[in-house]
């Protein structure tokens, strides 16, 4: 759709209009999640690490301290955790279940400044041949939100970034990934968020 089209459709909480809020779908996803002793029952070729998966809870924050937003918190604990950091993550699925929500979540994840997110998207920062990929499966904008398989659903496409099985939306080389995906709402932020970081070792993954 042309911008002029999605700002001109219908109206459904302002500034948001239909084609910016994903719709609720039916959907599906499943993972097989196992230790490292037991990856020897699988073919290791294609395995996919977890580097860190950290749960957060909504707070009673003012409306302006974003520095404390919980995805922003859950972020920054599990790249403490993965020893990793923003400039590290090759793609990102984040929970877009409306449209600004992507601008919001790039900047949580570190990888722009606070109040930056929607600059980056301009320039081209987060598309497929961009410096940090988002959503490259589309975002629930895109694919519908099936609610309970939504965030399994995000990790079902970075396991095949990963791997390097995507195809047409294959972001190149891509070694490390993280997923962000929220649900509820309390106070001005999500009653609870997951942030999820993967990863796989580059001679295991396609180029």
């Amino acid at each position: 759709m042309a911008v002029d089209e999605v700002l001109a459709a219908r109206m459904i909480s302002w500034p948001l209009t239909l084609p910016m809020c994903a719709l609720i779908s039916d959907g599906a996803a499943a993972a097989v999640l196992c230790t490292e002793e037991a990856l020897s029952r699988f073919d290791r070729s294609r395995a996919v690490k977890v580097h860190a998966s950290v749960l957060a809870s909504g707070s009673n924050r003012r409306a302006d301290d974003l520095e404390n937003h919980l995805c922003r918190r859950a972020a920054l604990k599990a790249y403490d955790h993965a020893g990793l950091g923003p400039k590290d993550m090759s793609v990102a699925e984040v929970h877009d279940a409306s449209a600004f929500a992507e601008i919001v979540q790039t900047e949580n994840l570190g990888f722009c400044e606070i109040g930056q997110g929607g600059w980056i998207a301009e320039r081209g920062e987060t598309s497929l041949d961009g410096r940090i990929p988002v959503n490259p499966s589309g975002g629930l904008e895109s694919k519908g939100h099936p609610i309970g398989a939504t965030g399994l659903g995000q990790i079902f496409e970075l396991v095949t970034q990963l791997r390097g099985e995507a195809e047409a939306r294959q972001v190149p080389r891509a070694r490390f990934a993280i997923a962000e995906n929220g649900g509820g709402f309390h106070g001005f932020e999500e009653a609870a968020a997951c942030i999820t970081i993967l990863g796989r070792e580059l001679n295991r993954a396609a180029n």
